[in-house]
């Protein structure tokens, strides 16, 4: 007998898809029905078992949920649509995506390729729509695309810095058959996603860093989504310097580290933010120096040498000059660059002024955030509350505004991948799907979903999807009946004109009730450490309610158009 010869197997594309997201390691996908992709769906029902399909009630909620998975797994994570407005709901999600480097791949359904181009029934553009805020798109028209579309699409998608793909597929693809044969993908030619380590960056690098007396690490998610995070331990344990997270980097390390100073940006951490203007060395480590953390680039460490670690090669030198720039994966570099630096030396006098700077935070913020005397309950009271309870063992997902900034400000954390937000597109709607997401990812940790007010309103569909689901998420929606971000601003920079801030709610428990989930409203501090812990104990999904302070701001705080030490404590104009 000769040979035996691999079986080729003839399948439709609908199938070729499911299996190729099978062959990737997909295992939730999230999504919503429509007719474009409706071929897709029919032969769902044949993976049962294989992929479990969570059908969200908004493709938004959609696209925000893979969004969740993928940050708290490390995993891509994957969401579908249908063509025209299914597909243009899942945009924000995708921007959202790419400005915060999450791995996604999001597939939309197209409708029949003869018609594209004649503006047929939901019919859109979406390559042309998603090009500017996607890492790689394409649309397929033929059956056997569509095996080395979703190939390279996870490659892309998970590999350098990550981002969002998006594979449109027409319906008449999904329909016809095609010989079906699987192959990973691990290169494309002029895609290089990660650069080689050159040692002689390295060696420049540690060259500055041996040499300041006066260094500061501020480090961004790149820790995180390199799995660095005990490579950048051994680092930071080695050199003795003093750390600072970005918003999006906070959990890559504890936050109970003894040379963690806190989180710099526009609503970190006074200590961090002052000495980011008084240090010699700044080095920093998987950040892309944004405009919330630099404030006025001109100001902006201006006095300090910069190492800057960087998987991107675009980020180098973009905004901040790097003195020594490092390009690569810091999963590889940062071993290379402990092995440089120099063990044991004394910063004590160096670390101990971030302490003074520490102490004046606490006595104009921090103790009456915490421990409000009086009043109606705060915000950073609910969290100093709430990490009494989690102990720092919990994923916190937000979503965006003043209780964005109050929970990076006091969450305490344990592990990595705990802290959940939207970072550069700073979108409101994401905390409620985000979560959910998370949960479905990570069914063995406690997540806990904040909002306010106002983005809760964006996505509240959601708790259908919960509910439906049974699925054990906290949530906590701090209600003071403001867009209180926008509010805080007006209040600062706009002459306390309240344009359009003040929002009214529905009753939140009333609504929670409506989809069998459990839930209760606090008012008075005096029930709310053990409302929270009810709704830690609970196996069910729960939801709190908690009025705060109508017109609580967030401080310290750089204005726009500031220097990163020119800070607003909130007292100025007592």
């Amino acid at each position: 007998m000769g040979a035996q010869t691999k079986k080729i197997e003839h399948i439709t594309g609908s199938d070729a898809l499911l299996q190729s997201l099978i062959a990737e390691g997909a295992s939730t996908i999230f999504g919503y029905p429509g007719g474009a992709i409706m071929p897709v769906y029919d032969k769902l029902l044949d993976y049962k078992g294989k992929l479990k399909h969570i059908l969200t009630r908004h493709e938004q909620g959609a696209v925000h949920a893979a969004q969740g998975f993928a940050r708290a797994t490390g995993q891509v994570g994957v969401c579908i649509a249908t063509s025209g407005p299914g597909a243009t709901n899942l945009i924000t999600g995708i921007a959202d995506a790419y400005m915060d480097s999450t791995p996604l791949v999001c597939i939309t359904g197209q409708v029949f390729s003869p018609l594209l181009g004649t503006d047929a029934f939901q019919e859109t553009d979406v390559v042309g729509i998603t090009s500017p805020v996607t890492k790689y798109n394409y649309q397929v028209t033929k059956a056997d695309e569509i095996p080395a579309a979703i190939a390279r699409a996870f490659y892309i998608a998970r590999s350098g810095r990550p981002g969002p793909v998006v594979i449109d597929i027409t319906k008449d693809a999904m329909i016809a058959t095609l010989e079906y044969n699987y192959e990973p993908c691990n290169y494309i030619r002029s895609y290089v996603p990660e650069h080689k380590i050159k040692r002689d960056q390295i060696d420049k690098a540690a060259l500055l860093i041996n040499s300041a007396q006066k260094p500061l690490i501020v480090f961004g998610q790149g820790i995180i989504l390199g799995n660095a995070e005990q490579e950048f331990l051994e680092f930071v344990n080695k050199s003795g310097i003093p750390v600072a997270s970005t918003l999006l980097g906070l959990s890559a390390i504890p936050n109970n580290h003894p040379q963690y100073m806190g989180m710099v940006g526009m609503h970190g951490n006074a200590a961090p933010n002052i000495k980011t203007n008084e240090c010699d060395v700044l080095i920093g480590i998987g950040m892309r120096f944004d405009d919330r953390v630099t404030g006025v680039v001109s100001k902006y460490a201006a006095q300090a040498k910069i190492v800057h670690l960087e998987i991107d090669k675009a980020e180098i030198n973009k905004i901040i000059k790097s003195d020594a720039p490092v390009l690569g994966n810091v999963k590889e570099s940062l071993p290379i660059l402990t092995e440089l630096i120099e063990e044991g030396k004394d910063y004590k006098a160096w670390i101990d002024s971030f302490q003074t700077c520490y102490d004046e935070e606490h006595k104009r913020v921090i103790k009456e955030d915490l421990q409000p005397a009086k009043g109606k309950i705060g915000m950073g009271e609910v969290i100093n509350v709430l990490n009494s309870i989690t102990k720092g063992d919990a994923i916190v997902v937000t979503d965006v505004g003043q209780h964005q900034m109050i929970s990076s400000r006091y969450t305490d954390f344990k592990k990595t991948r705990s802290m959940v937000t939207s970072g550069g597109l700073g979108t409101m709607g994401f905390s409620l799907p985000a979560a959910m997401g998370a949960k479905f990812g990570r069914p063995d940790r406690q997540v806990i979903s904040i909002s306010g007010d106002g983005g809760f309103q964006m996505n509240l569909q959601e708790l259908g999807t919960i509910a439906f689901n049974k699925l054990p998420v906290k949530i906590i929606i701090l209600n003071n009946n403001y867009l209180g971000m926008v509010r805080q601003w007006q209040e600062l920079f706009f002459d306390e004109r309240y344009s359009n801030t003040p929002i009214s709610s529905p009753d939140f428990v009333a609504l929670a009730a409506a989809y069998k989930i459990d839930g209760e409203l606090v008012t008075e501090r005096e029930t709310l450490k053990d409302a929270l812990q009810r709704m830690w104990d609970s196996e069910n999904t729960y939801l709190l309610e908690i009025k705060v302070a109508p017109k609580g701001n967030v401080f310290p705080m750089v204005p726009s158009g500031a220097a990163v030490d020119e800070i607003l404590y909130g007292d100025e104009r007592k």
